[in-house]
């Protein structure tokens, strides 16, 4: 078993690795939550028929009394409407402070329910159990959850900690090429971002096959930098922001395509090469540097490039979060391993993406 730490203060929590740790949840849950009595268990209509027969049994066994409420597989889930509908089911459950809620599925559904977690009677714990690589990689580490409003993604959220994050590397087999490159996008940001060494055995190991043969290893660094950044940063005012790098273009992708053509894993690829190419174009990045970066994401079958319109710029622009006033702070690389905030104002952005 491969252990992480996230010692934040007042609220420290293990992120445990390990194939097989499905069947072992109770035990788990138990020895972190030690005062709850109910579990209320968040899937999706993908994920459950997969696993909750696996979850339940083992949650019941360890004395936890549970309910099940499965949301529709999708973005459209991360929506107000779910989210009041979590919130009834909790209260008509009997959740109380003492209890806890356990996020079983990918991004969507630990994003929904931690959200739900952090506002039902003012804030109960939950454990984060993902299911894709992207969640396990990025999303169910950090403690920012959310919903989506029609302006845009994540724009009503909380920072709210996990009490506990549990990956089963093993449930990644049932994963479509797909869903697995958009983990990918995230695992070669973190290279990018924080380790050269990291990026460079990405490119020694450029297929699934390859990853999946040592991914406890890719788990454990990409988590342990989310983890350093987190520990440092936790509201998202400095340091964490490097774990935005081609997100704020990537967001201008998911945009321009409705939130349906792209996802997030492939807005995200093509925003980080944008980000490098913009990187070069201002003196920071090397050249040479955005090709390097393609051709690994090339490899997973990640695209480089997404058309996008002007307006989609202005307006993931305008509601990014890394943005104050009429300037933002863009992540760009100096070196392969190393980002840094690049402040400027938003209007130069826009004409440089012209």
């Amino acid at each position: 078993m491969k252990t992480l730490n996230v010692n934040l203060p007042g609220r420290a929590y293990d992120i445990l690795i390990e194939p097989g740790f499905l069947a072992r949840a109770g035990e788990l849950c138990r020895s972190a939550l030690p005062r709850a009595s109910r579990l209320f268990v968040v899937t999706d209509s993908t994920v459950g028929p997969l696993y909750l027969n696996r979850i339940i049994p083992s949650l019941e066994a360890a004395g936890f009394e549970t309910a099940v409420c499965e949301i529709p597989a999708g973005e459209a889930s991360k929506c107000v409407e779910q989210l009041s509908r979590l919130w009834e089911c909790m209260m008509d459950f009997g959740l109380t402070r003492t209890d806890a809620v356990v996020a079983l599925g990918g991004g969507v559904v630990g994003d929904l329910a931690g959200f739900a977690a952090a506002t039902i009677l003012r804030g109960v714990d939950f454990v984060q159990i993902p299911t894709t690589l992207l969640a396990q990689v990025d999303s169910s580490v950090g403690g920012k959850v959310a919903i989506d409003l029609n302006h845009g993604k994540n724009l009503a959220g909380a920072f709210w900690q996990p009490r506990l994050v549990l990956m089963d590397p093993a449930v990644l087999g049932t994963l479509d090429d797909k869903t697995f490159a958009d983990g990918m996008a995230e695992v070669i940001k973190y290279g990018c971002i924080k380790d050269a060494a990291f990026l460079s055995w990405l490119e020694q190991h450029p297929s699934r096959q390859e990853i999946m043969a040592d991914i406890e290893h890719v788990l454990y660094t990409c988590c342990d930098i989310k983890r350093a950044v987190v520990v440092e940063d936790e509201r998202d005012t400095g340091a964490r922001m490097v774990l935005n790098f081609g997100h704020t273009l990537g967001h201008a992708y998911e945009l321009a395509g409705h939130y349906q053509t792209w996802t997030h894993g492939q807005a995200v690829a093509a925003g980080m090469v944008k980000a490098a190419e913009l990187g070069v174009t201002l003196g920071v990045t090397p050249a040479g540097l955005p090709e390097r970066i393609g051709v690994l994401l090339g490899c997973f079958g990640l695209p480089v490039a997404i058309p996008c319109t002007h307006a989609d710029y202005a307006a993931a622009i305008g509601l990014d979060k890394k943005g104050a006033g009429d300037s933002i702070s863009v992540i760009l690389l100096e070196e392969p391993g190393k980002a840094v905030a690049h402040p400027m104002p938003k209007a130069a952005l826009l004409e440089e993406l012209k």
